[in-house]
């Protein structure tokens, strides 16, 4: 098992990792529309907001030698299910090979934010 960490997506808010890799998977904690330079929430819509959860899994999924291209499974967790589709405009456009995925929503999420994604990827090679 390796513990994957890189700056180019925000730093844990809690004691876990960033995201795993094992068995040539990589397993990565849920993702918030954090910036990783300054810590503050980006965005007030879904749509900015599930943006930058999707650059934050990509980075971090990245430095696990893996990629959005790669991920075989989501879980989104939404604030508000009426968020269901422009949620959905913007993870299309993020995976379009259509990875299986779970969507529920969450009473409250981390830090108020509308939208976390956690993913399982493949790590390429």
């Amino acid at each position: 098992m390796k513990i994957i960490q890189t700056s180019a997506a925000p730093a844990a808010i809690g004691p876990y990792s960033q995201a795993v890799a094992s068995g040539g998977l990589v397993f990565s904690s849920g993702q918030i529309p954090l910036d990783p330079k300054t810590g503050e929430v980006v965005g007030t819509g879904i749509k900015e907001q599930a943006e930058q959860v999707m650059k934050n899994l990509k980075a971090v999924l990245e430095a696990a030698g893996s990629s959005l291209d790669h991920v075989v499974k989501t879980t989104c967790f939404l604030a508000d299910m009426n968020d269901f589709a422009p949620f959905n405009e913007v993870f299309a456009q993020y995976f379009p090979g259509k990875p299986a995925r779970s969507a529920v929503a969450a009473k409250q999420l981390p830090r108020g934010v509308l939208v976390e994604i956690e993913a399982i990827g493949e790590i390429a090679g």
